[in-house]
């Protein structure tokens, strides 16, 4: 009986009576649950995925549509899970981005076996024998998982192949076009009546919800030039999420904006993302980065959300490079600084040696 009840402390808050059986659920620290953000790499850096009663901005880059990436990732998270979706966009027919969305990865093209024989090409064959069979592993994000199986909480999406249309044709997804809509209370309205089907109370987790809101602050909207309209219904819209069990991913092009209504938004956000182009021939930044050719842009992690607990997270790093795996999965990884060319001159110690010494190549001390 000791061994089943929950901790409870002035920390921590005892979730023995809140339950799911719901894979596209997770409990994490401090009574919080999670929803998987569709990619597993973001999922790891985030602690778990996206907080359920948080609020997520994405900071677009004017250059480049990479925002699209992690909303078609969440959004098809969501319809393989069957949890409803609320999308909302400044085009006339939101509904064709459904059709957009990336397909799930079937069986036989799983991608933790694709990565894990390009893993096996790099272990040399005398450490072959320090890695066993296929096991059952605990990741940083406690997800249970076969290595190499295909786990629930979190898919992998293929780009390149359409998702199925069963997985939208249902009365699960809702959307709607805000390119006409003089003002934001049509799509307050509707954001609290879809909100209201998941309000919280002391029972079980049957579903959560997602709402994602695509170039909120678009040129093509009426209401672009009231900031003050826009900064009142993120607030609302703030307020109607932490008392759901839902998830609001809501991107917006900060140039498009005065720098202290930009700020506004971002500091409203729980969860705060960026996303930024890299240029194709970048010779600076192909000296400086390894795997720069691979590269299609970075993400920032600014801010990451944090319930029932006043401990600040702090992330083993906050820039990350956005690549595709074979240009058909998504992935993040860590940057890592190339090697120094010996013979360019350039090398670590001849710049700064404490001989003073100019000779290439050679370390002085």
């Amino acid at each position: 009986m000791a061994a089943t009840r929950a901790r409870v402390s002035s920390f921590s808050r005892n979730v023995s009576t809140v339950t799911s059986q719901n894979p596209g659920l997770k409990h994490g620290p401090n009574g919080t649950m999670f929803i998987s953000s569709g990619i597993p790499d973001l999922d790891k850096i985030l602690g778990g995925g996206f907080s359920l009663g948080s609020l997520v901005m994405v900071m677009e880059d004017p250059e480049a549509p990479h925002h699209m990436l992690l909303l078609r990732n969440f959004m098809s998270q969501g319809l393989v899970q069957k949890q409803p979706l609320l999308y909302a966009s400044a085009s006339r027919d939101p509904k064709s981005f459904l059709g957009t969305l990336p397909s799930l990865v079937s069986p036989k093209g799983d991608k933790s076996s694709d990565l894990g024989q390009e893993k096996d090409l790099r272990i040399a064959w005398q450490y072959k024998k320090y890695f066993g069979e296929p096991q059952l592993n605990l990741n940083t994000n406690n997800v249970y998982y076969i290595a190499g199986g295909h786990h629930d909480y979190c898919n992998d999406f293929d780009l390149r192949k359409p998702l199925d249309r069963h997985f939208f044709s249902g009365i699960n997804v809702d959307c709607v076009s805000i390119k006409d809509s003089p003002n934001l209370t049509s799509l307050q309205d509707r954001c609290a009546g879809f909100l209201a089907k998941f309000s919280r109370n002391e029972g079980s987790i049957s579903s959560a919800g997602r709402i994602a809101i695509q170039s909120f602050c678009s040129p093509q909207c009426k209401y672009s030039n009231e900031e003050w309209h826009m900064l009142s219904f993120i607030r609302s819209l703030k307020g109607l999420a932490r008392s759901s069990n839902a998830v609001i991913v809501v991107t917006f092009p900060p140039s498009l904006l005065s720098p202290s209504c930009s700020k506004r938004l971002q500091h409203m956000a729980d969860t705060l993302l960026s996303v930024k182009a890299i240029p194709d021939e970048d010779q600076e930044l192909a000296k400086l980065l390894t795997g720069y050719q691979d590269m299609i842009g970075l993400l920032n992690v600014h801010k990451v959300a944090r319930f029932n607990t006043q401990v600040p997270v702090i992330l083993d790093a906050t820039t990350f490079s956005i690549k595709l795996q074979r240009r058909r999965f998504l992935v993040l990884e860590c940057l890592n600084q190339a090697p120094v060319d010996g013979s360019s001159g350039s090398s670590y110690g001849t710049s700064g040696g404490c001989s003073g010494s100019t000779k290439a190549g050679s370390l002085d001390f």
